[in-house]
Parts: structure tokens; C-alpha cells; sequence
């Protein structure tokens, strides 16, 4: 390749320079990607919400929401390069609770846990890292102790399948202490307090999800560089009245009057009838 090649054009180009530098960036070295169906997960209430799901006569799962993760990366014995990585998953769970008498249903929140492990290739490194931005009067300055790959988990938003009201003892996947057992940091985000309860009733529910697991480490890669990514776009300091912005605007057509045929992508095909982008 010429030294003047332009990677935006495919050809050579006397101004457009062609250099080898050197970055420092996190690779990616394996990952994986799953759909997990999570049946009868086991949703915890605190003392607020528990006192409504004792006298509930129907549920409704109105939806659900990762938030948080963690992880934990671990070597692989007789395996060298690869790391068990141990996933736990925390899910705030938000339901319409239907009680007896009551007109209206209730909104409450509740807390549900999934752990699962994968393995993965990471690599072999055996350094430590120190950086100038951790200076000697920094409280925070914690020496690097391990070598392992970074772990990295990306959710989609999850989907609540199913809510069903249960027993306590029909729960398989219970946590043996709430109180100690639920981190402070996600704890916290629920009114009231998790901890020992004499519940009635029970709620389980089923979730789909779909997650991205990575590991990752730190290293110097070699790259060609072109030149610098000057912006060609001037800032916009539109100070203009208001009004005169709102006329510049297109009428909105279709929100007012709905397409008379289907869309061709969201028709199905028909072994009655030809598709509906034929002839088109």
C-alpha cells in the first residue's frame, strides 16, 4: 500500500499521509452472547411492599430493569488462558398488585437475583500496572494485585414474561439471609428495609434476557493514521425567534392521515397471494 493512500477515497492522495503510531487500548479477546430464559425467579419485597403482596388476589408484571451487575473473573486451573467468569445479575421487578376490595391496583417494586457463569478466553499477562494520575496523597491508590482480564456485561432491556403469586416454600431459588444477602448499593434503591419476614405469599416471575460477556485487557496496538479529525461541521448559535424555527418545520402529514396499504416489510408473505412489494 503507498504511503499516500487515502482509506476514505481508495486511492492515492498527496495529501493524505499515511503514519504508524502506537495507542494503548482495551482488546477485546473473547466473548460470547446468550438469551437466557429465567423461569420462577424468586422476588424480594421489603416491609413496605410485603404487607401488599400478603393481601393480593392477582398480580401483574408491568415490567423490569437491570440495575446492576457483578462480576467476578477467576483462572481456569489446567487451563491456561482461559477464566471462569461469574455473572450475578439484579433485577428491580415492578408490579400491579390487585387487592381484594380495592378499586385501583397498587405499584410495587421488587428485587430479583440470577447468577450464572461462562468461560472465556482471556490471555496470559503477568505485569502491574501504575499510573502518574495515582500520586503517593492519593487515599484511593490501590496497587493492581491481580492480572486478570477485565470482565465487561452488556443487558438489553429485559423482558417480564410472567408473574405468578406462590407459596414461600414453592420458591426454589431463595436467599437464605435478605438482610445480608442483597448488596447495600442495591438495597437502597427500594422504600422500606429487606430482612427476615413471616410473608404469606410469594411472587416468582419469568424473565428473558439477552447479554454480551467480554473480556478484555489493556494493550499497545501498532495503527496507521491518516491525519488529524479536524471537525467540518460549524456549531450551530441559532439565536433566531422561536416562531420562525417552528415554520421551517415540514408539516406532519402522516401522523394525521395513516397510510391506506401495509408496509412491505411488515407484511407476511401469503401462499394465496404474491408479496406486496411485487410489481411495485
Amino acid at each position: 500500500m503507498p504511503d499516500n493512500f487515502n482509506p476514505l477515497t481508495g486511492n492515492a492522495d498527496e495529501k493524505c499521509t499515511n503514519e504508524a503510531i502506537c495507542i494503548d487500548t482495551a482488546r477485546v479477546y473473547d466473548s460470547c452472547a446468550d438469551k437466557d430464559c429465567l423461569a420462577d425467579l424468586r422476588v424480594y419485597f421489603t416491609d413496605q411492599a410485603q404487607s401488599v403482596i400478603d393481601s393480593a388476589v392477582n398480580i401483574r408484571c408491568r415490567g423490569c430493569d437491570v440495575i446492576n451487575v457483578f462480576t467476578d473473573v477467576d483462572t481456569v486451573p489446567f487451563n491456561r488462558g482461559y477464566y471462569s467468569v461469574d455473572i450475578t445479575f439484579f433485577f428491580m421487578v415492578t408490579l400491579d398488585v390487585f387487592v381484594a376490595g380495592a378499586q385501583q391496583c397498587v405499584t410495587v417494586t421488587g428485587l430479583s437475583v440470577f447468577s450464572k457463569k461462562c468461560i472465556l478466553y482471556g490471555s496470559e499477562g503477568s505485569v502491574k500496572v501504575f499510573s502518574s494520575e495515582s500520586g503517593a496523597d492519593n487515599d484511593n491508590n490501590i496497587f493492581a494485585s491481580s492480572t486478570n482480564p477485565r470482565a465487561k456485561v452488556q443487558v438489553a432491556s429485559p423482558l417480564c414474561l410472567d408473574a405468578k403469586i406462590c407459596r414461600p416454600c414453592e420458591c426454589c431459588n431463595n436467599i437464605q439471609d435478605a438482610s445480608s444477602g442483597i448488596p447495600r448499593c442495591v438495597s437502597r434503591l427500594f422504600p422500606g428495609s429487606f430482612g427476615p419476614q413471616s410473608s404469606q405469599r410469594a411472587v416468582r416471575v419469568t424473565i428473558g434476557l439477552f447479554s454480551i460477556i467480554q473480556l478484555e485487557r489493556d494493550v499497545q496496538m501498532l495503527i496507521p493514521a491518516y491525519d488529524f479529525c479536524m471537525p467540518t461541521k460549524e456549531c450551530s448559535c441559532n439565536t433566531e425567534d422561536p416562531c420562525d424555527s417552528f415554520r421551517k418545520i415540514r408539516f406532519p402529514v402522516s401522523e394525521f392521515f395513516p397510510p391506506d396499504t401495509p408496509d412491505c416489510a411488515d407484511s407476511p408473505a401469503s401462499s394465496f397471494e404474491p408479496p406486496c412489494c411485487c410489481g411495485r
